[in-house]
């Protein structure tokens, strides 16, 4: 289902905003202003950062190579510049203009990779820094790359000559000045946020007047606490957003602490909240649930980042905020989306999977989404945020939420989603299971449904129990022809399914598992995307019934061993 400008006021609300907010960037950047970017150079660096992030240094041979692979596609300049090819994705250019990937030549660790770092950043410095503009001028980006450069400046300035040396301290010190021009016109959510960390990072490590620290401490906890939750969720609800921002924010507050300044508060309370939230969006393997955007987990970051969590404790049921559930029962695990889409302006990478679930057991993973793919493919990516890639269930193919139907708008406002569901009803389960009872009204508009789910997990946890069906509301409530509804279950790759009965039997490493329903059960194909390798191809478990049955559907996975 999808909708356009002018049939959705929210979107064209949106694009009003954000026509305004570049025009105000233009002029806070236009050539009037521009020379308060080119001010005074930075003398040396006072402080360098820790870097959590890990590098592989064969990425790094690579680059020194002339393979330049970011956002899952693979650019060879030859004797060109990278800066001067032109990159085959918006993606692309966002990895390649935000310098993370220096973290590989960190990590190899030698002359020739520490070389190569800083030729790439003299190609950067003579060929983009000198005209603010373009894929590297966007806020996000170059917050991104003044943090990279920062936190790698060891790498980059040991051994080298004085000429480089001057020319990299004057870039750094005008990003900054022009962050801190831009810092309010950057787009809402994660934007905005690593702009002001990267403030916060270049008021610590460039030097400068003590206000300007206190300044920058305060505009990040301010944008802290507006954007990460009391249950430490972030607010486009993605569960990878977490590791990125404490990945910049541990290393953040330790420059405070080694710079003797005062930690913010908002910094120290956002950390606090986050690190238990890694657990609980976490299955028994390591990896992330995949919601709202989230692809291939970064094990070695997410477990390095657990270091410093010291509540060790259990992780909450109901992260009410986020609106997440998370059920454990000895080694099962089951986590469920039971919340509203986040915000249509911070939706861009927001999945349609309202009440959609994955069920883990011991360290395997069975039911799972499709995920977030590798790369920025435009019709895998707007597949993989449809409901049809979610564990949930769909009316008539259609998804709960909305896209917008311009690819041009798409390109405009970010891709975003447009919430359907606009109240979700969440109750405990009674009984002796653990598990919930949820509605949600995203089929209420063009259906008059609200779908309800009902899941419940045995104490012991070899048994999963489950029903959906669909309730008629308002003057849809006579209507009496049959609507077509879809149950699917994807199930993770490493699942063997074979037929048992009227079942379906799934097998996983040592454990076997028997899935039942009494609707008109299907295996059908679907992908994995998100895997490192790529997408993959994979099977889901697909059940038939008529949307307009109040009895609806119930289904069970049970554990046979």
């Amino acid at each position: 289902m999808s909708t356009g400008l002018v049939d959705h006021p929210l979107l064209a609300v949106l694009t009003l905003r954000e026509a305004w907010r570049r025009v105000r960037r233009r002029l806070h950047t236009g050539p009037i202003h521009r020379w308060r970017f080119a001010g005074g150079t930075s003398g040396k660096l006072i402080a360098l950062p820790p870097n959590l992030r890990h590098g592989d240094p064969m990425i790094a041979e690579a680059i020194y190579a002339g393979r330049f692979h970011f956002a899952g596609q693979l650019l060879e300049p030859g004797r060109t510049s990278i800066f001067q090819s032109t990159p085959p994705s918006a993606a692309y250019s966002v990895e390649l203009h935000g310098f993370d990937w220096l973290s590989h030549h960190a990590a190899a660790s030698d002359a020739l990779a520490a070389q190569n770092a800083r030729a790439l950043v003299d190609d950067w410095i003579r060929l983009k820094g000198k005209t603010i503009g373009g894929p590297a001028f966007e806020p996000a980006v170059a917050a991104r790359r003044l943090i990279a450069w920062i936190t790698h400046a060891d790498l980059l300035l040991a051994g080298a000559e004085p000429g480089f040396y001057r020319r990299f301290m004057k870039s750094l010190s005008a990003q900054a000045r022009y962050l801190r021009a831009i810092a309010q016109e950057a787009p809402d959510g994660m934007p905005r946020l690593v702009v002001r960390t990267a403030l916060a990072f270049a008021s610590l490590c460039l030097p400068t007047a003590s206000g300007r620290v206190k300044t920058a401490a305060q505009s990040l906890a301010d944008e802290l606490d507006q954007q990460i939750f009391p249950d430490g969720g972030h607010i486009s609800r993605d569960p990878s957003t977490i590791i990125r921002i404490l990945a910049d924010l541990i290393p953040l507050r330790q420059t405070y602490l080694m710079q003797g300044q005062a930690l913010p508060k908002g910094l120290y309370s956002a950390i606090d909240r986050m690190l238990p939230a890694i657990r609980f969006f976490r299955h028994g393997d390591g990896t992330l649930a995949l919601f709202n955007g989230t692809g291939v987990s970064d094990l070695h970051l997410m477990t390095v980042l657990l270091r410093y969590d010291e509540t060790l404790g259990e992780p909450i049921s109901h992260a009410r905020q986020s609106g997440y559930h998370r059920i454990t029962a000895d080694g099962t695990t089951i986590i469920a989306d039971t919340g509203c889409p986040a915000h249509t302006s911070v939706s861009s990478n927001a999945h349609a999977g309202t009440l959609a679930f994955e069920l883990s057991s011991e360290a395997s993973r069975i039911v799972v989404n499709c995920g977030r793919p590798v790369t920025e493919d435009a019709d895998w990516r707007r597949l993989s945020r449809s409901t049809a890639a979610h564990s949930t269930v769909t009316v008539a193919d259609c998804s709960s939420s909305h896209f917008a139907r311009s690819a041009s708008l798409d390109r405009f406002l970010g891709t975003p989603l447009v919430p359907g569901p606009t109240a979700v009803t969440l109750a405990e389960s009674g009984g002796t299971g653990l598990g919930f009872d949820a509605t949600h009204n995203g089929y209420e508009r063009g259906f008059g449904l609200l779908h309800r789910r009902k899941l419940v997990v045995s104490p012991d946890g070899n048994r999963v129990e489950g029903s959906d069906r669909f309730e008629t509301v308002g003057a849809h409530a006579s209507a009496a022809t049959a609507l077509g509804a879809t149950a699917r279950f994807h199930l993770h790759p490493g699942v063997n399914v074979e037929t048992a009965g009227a079942g379906v039997r799934l097998s996983i490493r040592e454990q076997r598992w028997l899935f039942e329903t009494n609707g008109d059960l299907a295996i059908e194909d679907s992908i994995f995307f998100a895997d490192a390798g790529g997408a993959r191809r994979t099977l889901q478990l697909v059940v038939s019934f008529d949307a307009r049955d109040p009895n609806g559907i119930a289904w069970r996975f049970l554990r046979e061993r």
